[in-house]
């Protein structure tokens, strides 16, 4: 089990959204992000970044949303 945040950034660096939060076991696990804010508006089309934080390490991707 470990500790395991999943959040959404723009381009500047500002939080979107965070898609996951809490404590998860080991294996496989999937997290789908429908394109919208923390609000539930819906976010422009553009490059965005992931950040996946967990107990051991932290790994930031990137991505495009296309409408």
């Amino acid at each position: 089990v470990s500790t395991v945040t999943l959040a959404v950034y723009d381009g500047k660096g500002r939080l979107v959204r965070v898609l996951a939060s809490g404590e998860y076991g080991a294996g496989p696990h999937e997290i789908e992000w429908d394109g919208t804010n923390g609000s539930g508006r819906v976010v422009a089309s553009g490059m965005y970044f992931y950040r996946l934080k967990t107990s051991f390490e932290t790994l930031t991707r990137k991505m495009t949303l296309l409408k």
